[in-house]
Formats: C-alpha cells, sequence, structure tokens
C-alpha cells in the first residue's frame, strides 16, 4: 500500500494546479449544453486526443526527455490528469463551439487558454521545461486546433 501512495507521487510540487484544472475542464465538458458535438463524437474524440496525448508524452518526456511533469521517475496521479483530462477537455470544448465561420477565432482562444494552462503549471512548479518552450507548445497548440480537430470532426462525421 505505501509502494502505491508513494507512485501516485502525491507530494509533487504543483500537483494542486493540474488536479484542480482536470476537474474543472471535466466537469465543464459533462455539463455544459452540448450544441457542435453529441456524446458518440465525445467518446471518440476523449478517446484518440488520450491516446496521442499520451503517445507524445512518451516521446516527449521520456524518449527525448524534453519537459518533466512531476517527479521526473513517476507517473504520477498529475501526470495521469494532465494527459487524460486536461487535452481531452479542452479539445471536446473546442468542438463544441467549433464551426466553419469561427475556426480561427476560436483557435485563438483556445491556443491562449492551453497556454495560460502551460504557464500556470509553470509558476506552480509542477511543469519543468529542459529543452522545451512555449513556442514549441505554440505551434503544437496552433497545428492541433487550426488544422487537426476540425479534420478530426469531419472525419468523424464522415
Amino acid at each position: 500500500m505505501n509502494q502505491l501512495i508513494s507512485n501516485l507521487d502525491l507530494h509533487a510540487k504543483g500537483l494542486w494546479f493540474p488536479v484542480s484544472m482536470s476537474i474543472i475542464l471535466l466537469l465543464i465538458v459533462i455539463f455544459i449544453p452540448k450544441k457542435n458535438i453529441n456524446w458518440k463524437e465525445i467518446y471518440i474524440t476523449f478517446g484518440i486526443i488520450a491516446f496521442i496525448t499520451w503517445f507524445c508524452d512518451g516521446l516527449i518526456g521520456r524518449v527525448f526527455n524534453l519537459l518533466d511533469l512531476g517527479n521526473p521517475k513517476l507517473t504520477g496521479l498529475g501526470e495521469i490528469f494532465c494527459y487524460t483530462f486536461i487535452p481531452t477537455s479542452l479539445a471536446i470544448l473546442y468542438l463544441n463551439y467549433f464551426t466553419k465561420q469561427n475556426k480561427w477565432r476560436l483557435a485563438a482562444i483556445f491556443i491562449l487558454l492551453s497556454l495560460g494552462i502551460d504557464i500556470g503549471m509553470k509558476l506552480s512548479g509542477y511543469m519543468v521545461f529542459h529543452e522545451w518552450s512555449l513556442v514549441h507548445s505554440i505551434i503544437v497548440y496552433f497545428f492541433t486546433y487550426g488544422f487537426f480537430l476540425p479534420f478530426h470532426i469531419r472525419f468523424i462525421r464522415s
């Protein structure tokens, strides 16, 4: 039991930030009125985005060691919440409001929101950059919100 609790990395500096952001975003996704997305699309989006996020964590965080979340030797509770709920919730919220007419305005809002979460995780001490920077994050978010998610929802609906 002690090993299990130790592996959760509950004493990580800044753990409160990713856990609270995950809970807030997940509750918003659950209770917000669904405008442009249904539960089936939410289910598919959650699975795809969670897979991509965990895969990227393996590459960026583990293989290339470009950044660390919490204890770099453990996949703790905060990291599980970060990679499972924050990106998936943001993607679902983005798609809930996405239309062809508001694509770039909405992308800009979500890029800023995602950067705000990155900055919050960095300031709280939970995320440590090695060879990564906010510029890299902006590029990833621009591609995700500007191109990948619009393609993703078109593909699901086709």
